[in-house]
């Protein structure tokens, strides 16, 4: 008994001598025994009405009391497993350890209990038609939604713990006779390279995994619909699930992936192939809308018809700022007011909106400070940033440098930040994927699913855009 209890007591010791950590003595048929739990993270009614009352009816039973004989007997706990080391870890994932006196093993059952939300449409990928599931922040949650999509032995799931204090779960989730096995190689050597003390969201692992870390601009595609995630295994990508975030990472990544919609694959052809026209289009006028104006404001009005020069002049010819400051103070009150927003209460941030739009702005234009020409251009602006949501930092970012280079140099500047942007994205790979395909490098065959959405009839093989093993999707 005193040996066991050493052991007990060196445990509780290295499990932080937390209140929460129950330790628990009793004996089976004369001999010493002890369960250890952490009581947050397990169910204490399946402890007390299934593990100790079939722990007691076996005692009563069996002479030869041993970890392997109540393994090999009682099965009430289907997860369960004689383990050697690694006891403080099994126990804060949710396991209950049972120790008996002269044994050096433990036997650990996983019965672990973690309060979720329910499985509802994620609000940032909403649909008109389709699946309307979203992944939780329970990691055997969300690989339970991709199991029941792929119901195929081929499907490879590799587990890493990841932060030396908070001991994440990571999996590694991929189709095996489709993903790239040296993709799926860099990405493991990657994860074990992380060390870290914690990872909480599926955030803290992006600049790990990035090729270039300190680009600004995207490259690991994200989503909180398994739908998606799973359309995008098939085509050859990896999938990363971190357990506490509802944010599944996938890889590779290409630009084109964010001008896609989930929409486009549940309605029309025709339909989505006019939706990815707008949102390329409004992906430009998002960046570049502010800085034009004020290019033409400044240097080119006369390309402007003479009727609109008239309204434009009219509108901007007593205000006390020029077409560049007024443009910059027109942006930053938006921003302020939407970052304001998103950080108020949810009722009070319905206030703000409506105080911002209807009295703070009207206010400005008849005080003489901003013209209404520069106000729509730039909500315009700031309206078209959200048609593709998951770029809208970048598109933040180059809205800032075109409006720069659009009053330092007018269209010149425009021109000269365009062709270096192309020229950099150009040459910007991505675990063997190109940035900007199937446009450059143009690839005829991926032409079906990138600005044009054709019938899947016609979709046979798999994009070449994105590293894959096995070509052939449609027989």
């Amino acid at each position: 008994m005193q040996q066991l209890q050493q052991k007990v007591n060196k445990l509780k010791v290295e499990l932080g001598n937390n209140d929460d950590v129950i330790v628990r003595n009793f004996l089976l048929n004369k001999k010493n025994a002890s369960i250890v739990f952490v009581n947050s993270v397990v169910d204490v009614q399946i402890i007390n009405n299934t593990i100790l009352k079939a722990l007691f009816e076996y005692a009563n039973v069996e002479k030869n009391l041993s970890l392997q004989n109540i393994f090999n007997n009682i099965t009430y706990v289907g997860q369960s497993e004689i383990i050697k080391e690694d006891f403080v870890d099994k126990i804060f994932m949710g396991n209950v350890l049972l120790f008996l006196e002269g044994e050096d093993n433990a036997l650990a059952f996983d019965i672990g209990k973690c309060e979720e939300r329910a499985i509802v449409e994620p609000p940032t990928s909403a649909v008109i038609k389709g699946p309307r599931e979203g992944f939780t922040e329970n990691i055997k949650t969300n690989i339970g939604l991709i199991r029941k999509r792929v119901l195929s032995n081929k499907l490879k799931i590799k587990d890493f713990y990841i932060g030396r204090i908070t001991r994440t779960n990571i999996k590694l989730v991929y189709i095996d006779n489709v993903a790239d096995k040296k993709i799926i190689k860099r990405i493991e050597e990657k994860l074990n390279k992380i060390d870290i003390d914690g990872i909480i969201d599926s955030s803290y692992i992006n600049d790990f995994l990035a090729e270039r870390p300190y680009s600004m601009f995207k490259q690991i595609g994200t989503s909180e619909k398994p739908d998606i995630v799973v359309a995008k295994m098939l085509e050859g990508r990896i999938a990363i699930i971190v357990d506490g975030s509802p944010i599944v990472l996938t890889i590779p990544y290409i630009m084109m992936e964010d001008i896609q919609n989930s929409n486009d694959y549940y309605t029309s052809s025709y339909m989505a192939s006019i939706t990815r026209i707008l949102c390329l289009v409004g992906i430009g006028i998002a960046a570049i809308a502010p800085g034009f104006f004020i290019a033409v404001q400044l240097y080119h009005y006369k390309i402007l018809p003479l009727k609109m020069l008239i309204s434009i002049i009219n509108t901007t010819q007593n205000l006390p700022l020029n077409p560049f400051l007024e443009n910059v103070f027109i942006i930053i009150l938006f921003e302020v007011l939407y970052e304001a927003s998103i950080r108020m209460p949810k009722y009070v941030g319905m206030a703000l909106s409506i105080v911002g739009a209807l009295i703070l702005g009207d206010t400005a234009v008849k005080a003489g400070l901003i013209s209404p020409p520069g106000v729509m251009i730039v909500a315009l602006s700031c309206i078209t940033v959200y048609i593709t949501p998951n770029i809208s930092a970048e598109l933040f970012i180059l809205r800032w440098l075109f409006v720069i280079l659009g009053g330092l140099m007018g269209f010149v500047g425009i021109m000269i930040g365009i062709i270096i942007l192309y020229v950099y994205l150009l040459d910007f790979k991505n675990y063997g994927a190109e940035y900007l395909a199937p446009f450059t490098p143009f690839i005829s065959s991926d032409q079906k699913d990138f600005l044009l959405n054709t019938s899947t009839i016609n979709m046979k093989k798999r994009p070449k855009s994105i590293p894959n093993t096995n070509k052939r999707r449609l027989k």
